[in-house]
């Protein structure tokens, strides 16, 4: 993963280290607020964001990273919610929902951000909530965006769907009309002159072999 784009000095030096203070953060983007979760206890500062301590009742899948151009998807787990973030995953739209998971480094024994890097961007796609007299267990799936290459673009080489990308592009404008025009090929312009003279060289030939 070292060699991965992207990803700074500073983190290629923590990934190559003996002994690091590693955590997970998660960013999850409703429609009205953003949920800013880490894999800790207590409140944590990173890129100018308060991340509240999740702990152990953060959970996430295994993530994979293959040189394949396919989508590779991610599930997170969260039990024993505060009201804030159950009232966002019963009410708020989160279907396409972009959702973040960083990888980070703790300065040794401090709360302080030695570098971060993002191992999984894509969108929510589904929601399970389950509850238990422990409280509320979220489930979240969420997928890549390169799941997107897997879906009909639903566009056409007309003129709507050009407006629809682009709305002052031109570009099919005259598509239709082409539709149903003729176009001739290789024709002269003198047609009835052109099969004359080609009638009479017939003749000659076949009046060649009769002979």
């Amino acid at each position: 993963m070292s060699n991965r784009g992207g990803i700074d000095s500073a983190i290629v030096e923590l990934l190559e280290a003996n002994n690091q203070v590693m955590f997970i953060a998660v960013k999850a983007q409703f429609d009205s607020d953003t949920v800013y979760l880490w894999s800790g206890k207590g409140d944590l500062s990173l890129d100018g964001q308060t991340y509240i301590g999740a702990g152990t009742l953060l959970s996430i899948s295994d993530l994979t990273d293959t040189t394949e151009l396919k989508s590779a998807g991610a599930s997170i787990q969260l039990a024993g919610m505060d009201k804030t973030v159950l009232n966002l995953a019963l009410s708020e739209n989160y279907q396409n929902r972009k959702i973040e998971i960083y990888l980070g480094y703790l300065s040794g024994g401090t709360d302080i951000v030695a570098g971060k890097m993002t191992i999984f961007s894509g969108r929510m796609t589904s929601m399970n909530i389950k509850d238990d007299p422990n409280g509320s267990l979220v489930s979240v799936e969420a997928e890549n965006r390169l799941i997107d290459l897997q879906k009909p673009a639903n566009l056409r080489y007309t003129n709507e769907s050009q407006k629809y990308i682009q709305s002052g592009d031109t570009c099919f404008s005259r598509v239709l009309r082409l539709q149903d025009k003729e176009i001739v090929w290789g024709r002269s312009s003198n047609t009835g002159g052109a099969s004359t003279g080609g009638g009479s060289t017939g003749g000659h030939a076949r009046h060649q072999m009769r002979r």
